[in-house]
């Protein structure tokens, strides 16, 4: 065991109801530029949303494609306008939502007390009746992590962590939340290095 193992298993990390954000240097492609909001994280691995990367599909078109009748007027209707998210890699043809708490769904996971992450198909048809949450974000996918993953890459400067601020997720303009979500750290983080220092 190495040093770095033996960091991972003392802090037992639990990032749920927090930032990931990407390292201003990170060049992946998936996750390079974006911010992740924390849904669940154990011993057993990590999972969130990415909040920040729309894709060219509108709530409205996406309930087109599933045959979900909106309805509130798609085009009168703000909510109906907003983009759906690319949320990550994993089941990238699935929706997710990540809303405030309001309402009872077949699949959800709680969150924090005002967050919850829902799978289930009943929250789109609440929400096509009008009556879902306003305070949400769909996407397709999510991003996941198996046990330990997370943490290595945390280590390896691939992620800076802050608590998650509702407002940068819900009220903040889609191509504002990483800057938002950098301003929640406290300092300038182009000022990090790029990779670990070693002694």
């Amino acid at each position: 065991m190495n040093l770095s193992d033996a960091v991972v298993n003392e802090q037992a990390l639990n990032l749920s109801n927090h930032f990931l954000i990407a390292m201003p240097g990170m060049a992946d492609p998936i996750f390079g530029g974006t911010v992740i909001y924390m849904c669940e994280h154990n011993s057993r691995g990590a999972m969130g949303m990415v909040i920040n990367r729309p894709t060219d599909m509108t709530i409205a078109e996406l309930f087109d494609r599933i045959d979900l009748q909106l309805e509130i007027i798609p085009n009168s209707h703000p909510l109906g306008q907003r983009p759906v998210l690319f949320g990550g890699p994993v089941q990238s043809d699935r929706g997710f939502v990540l809303h405030a708490n309001v309402g009872k769904f077949s699949s959800s996971l709680k969150v924090s007390d005002e967050i919850s992450f829902t799978t289930s198909r009943d929250i789109l048809e609440s929400l096509a009746a009008g009556e879902a949450p306003q305070r949400l974000l769909l996407s397709i996918g999510y991003a996941g992590w198996d046990a330990g993953q997370l943490e290595k890459e945390i280590l390896a400067n691939g992620w800076l962590t802050v608590p998650a601020d509702l407002s940068v997720m819900f009220d903040t303009p889609v191509e504002e939340r990483f800057d938002a979500a950098m301003k929640l750290l406290g300092f300038d983080p182009l000022m990090l290095a790029a990779e670990a220092g070693h002694a």
